[in-house]
């Protein structure tokens, strides 16, 4: 999935972005903590298991036809000379490869691919990727060490509240996997919106506990919500 396709997946408006960035600005105006929102289309290409599972297909498709080898010589026979023995292992490779084929053409739609790959793979992609965009961001390296993202992968249906050393050296992050899992509910009823601005309300609340405001209160961070585009898979 590749960014202008989330966005018009999200459907969002110059005011949702506006709504959203009045949100963080509001939070941590009581805060000397500060909070990153991102969104990812996907957080792998997921290419490996596209190729595994087209694969597998193909290998079960020959094997249904095997036992019909005897019907299917029979219909070769009537429409080609019997001594060209090439037609019927060619005939078992082109099926296999159009089925190949047509499974993977069926990855370009969400929810068929969604199935197909196993959810220890989808965690670890999106793990890893809203590390890297942690570090990217520059989240890590706020003063006081009080950054906090909010990271969102779309195709995943997955999120992850992801807090620097700081953060972490007074609040749980069990804390923050409930705010995670309130998000995850809000997304999979389809409310993207309404489950950025309820994170972002519960975040701010935690962290004007644990970090008040400082002054001067500099803002280190972008406040709106940045749409990560489909990165280089490596």
């Amino acid at each position: 999935m590749k960014q202008k396709k989330l966005l018009k997946k999200l459907a969002f408006t110059e005011q949702d972005f506006e709504d959203i960035k009045d949100a963080v600005c509001e939070q941590e105006k009581n805060t000397s903590g500060e909070i990153a929102l991102a969104i990812a289309p996907e957080s792998s290409s997921y290419a490996f298991w596209e190729l595994l599972t087209a694969l597998f297909a193909s290998l079960v498709v020959i094997g249904c036809l095997i036992p019909f080898t005897n019907q299917i010589s029979s219909f070769i026979d009537l429409i080609s000379w019997p001594e060209r023995t090439w037609v019927l292992p060619t005939f078992y490779v082109s099926t296999g490869v159009a089925a190949a084929a047509i499974l993977y053409l069926l990855y370009n739609i969400s929810a068929v691919k969604r199935r197909f790959i196993p959810s220890a793979a989808k965690r670890t992609a999106v793990n890893n990727r809203a590390l890297r965009y942690f570090v990217q961001s520059g989240v890590y390296k706020t003063r006081g060490q009080t950054g906090i993202l909010i990271f969102v992968s779309y195709f995943e249906r997955e999120i992850r509240i992801l807090a620097d050393v700081g953060i972490n050296s007074k609040v749980s992050q069990d804390l923050w996997n409930i705010v995670a899992d309130e998000m995850t509910d809000e997304l999979t009823r389809g409310n993207v919106k309404e489950a950025l601005l309820g994170a972002i309300n519960r975040c701010g609340t935690l962290l004007a506990q644990n970090f008040p405001v400082e002054s001067p209160n500099e803002n280190q961070l972008p406040d709106g919500l940045v749409i990560l585009d489909r990165e280089a898979w490596v």
